[in-house]
């Protein structure tokens, strides 16, 4: 032995390999694109803090009002086929 520690190059190969999360994906541009991400991050945080969708009605209405401020009720609108 060298002295040297060895390395597990098995460890390597399955870890999954790390990508930059700094850009925004398809999801990020949507809501961004809604004008409401603040208020959807605003609501995903406290259900994420309370895992109780009730106890974050203030946050889903706020969303709510924005949402038809920024004029997105069409985007949602079902369509009949």
């Amino acid at each position: 032995m060298s002295g040297q520690p060895s390395e597990d190059k098995s460890n390597a190969q399955s870890t999954p390999q790390q990508y930059d999360d700094d850009e925004p994906d398809d999801w990020d541009k949507r809501i961004f694109s809604t004008g409401c991400s603040v208020e959807n991050t605003k609501l995903n945080d406290c259900f994420f803090d309370t895992k109780d969708w009730r106890k974050c009605r203030k946050e889903m209405e706020t969303f709510k009002e924005c949402w038809k401020r920024q004029g997105n009720e069409q985007r949602t609108s079902a369509k009949d086929a």
